[in-house]
């Protein structure tokens, strides 16, 4: 198991191809996701 501190998100998953209110839901959802995991 990786432990929490060494994940990073890396947002670089077709952001530039979508319209501003896609990607900021989906950063959105990337930050949460991250803080949930560093929660444990």
């Amino acid at each position: 198991m990786v432990p929490a501190e060494r994940l990073w998100v890396n947002p670089d998953c077709g952001l530039r191809t979508r319209d501003y209110p896609e990607v900021e839901a989906s950063l959105v959802y990337l930050v949460a996701a991250a803080a949930q995991v560093r929660a444990g």
